[in-house]
């Protein structure tokens, strides 16, 4: 399963418009439970890969996340923090499959490599530059794979967000972002790649 890839450039709802769509979503409005799930299905989906679920489930945690979901949306306290409470759902979620399943979390992942299917030599070099970059960041450690896969989905999930899927405090996120793109700069100097790496 795949999911729409959204820009970093989107912008997220604020705290009393997403509160408005959980309240609206709990009094059956279609509409509404669709924006919600636009605005969060991004980092559902994050939070599932970060796990290193497979892609069928991470499709059954993120169904599953919703579904939950939709059973409590009339009893969330604080509907605004929507967002937190599905990354910890999702979370939860995640462990409970990982727990059914006996799998151990893996330090690789196989991923899908970007296919070369255009002959001409700039779509050759983005391939070539991407298989590294995956090759060098499933070399990093599973909580820094984590956080940049958390950080990268779309839009942006807010650090409170992440803080509640990874269980980290949201004072640490930033510096461990810093210390994770380090790590993968050093991973792709050892390839002799050099990328422009923003934090």
């Amino acid at each position: 399963m795949t999911t729409a890839i959204q820009t970093p450039a989107q912008k997220r709802r604020l705290p009393a418009q997403v509160a408005r769509l959980v309240r609206a979503a709990a009094r059956d409005d279609r509409a509404a439970w669709n924006l919600l799930v636009e605005e969060f299905g991004g980092m559902v989906w994050a939070i599932a890969r970060a796990h290193r679920l497979s892609d069928a489930d991470a499709a059954d945690v993120s169904q599953s996340t919703w579904l939950i979901l939709l059973e409590h949306l009339d009893s969330i306290h604080e509907p605004e923090r929507v967002g937190a409470w599905l990354a910890t759902t999702a979370r939860r979620e995640c462990l409970r499959v990982l727990r059914a399943a006996r799998r151990c979390v893996l330090s690789g992942d196989e991923l899908v490599e970007a296919a070369a299917n255009d002959p001409e030599l700039e779509a050759l070099l983005a391939a070539e530059r991407d298989r590294v970059l995956w090759r060098c960041f499933v070399r990093l450690r599973p909580s820094d794979q984590a956080l940049l896969r958390l950080l990268v989905a779309g839009p942006r999930p807010a650090y409170e967000e992440i803080s509640a899927a990874l269980d980290m405090p949201i004072g640490s996120i930033g510096p461990t972002r810093a210390r994770a793109l380090e790590r993968l700069r050093r991973e792709l100097e050892r390839e002799g790649q050099l990328f422009l790496m923003t934090d």
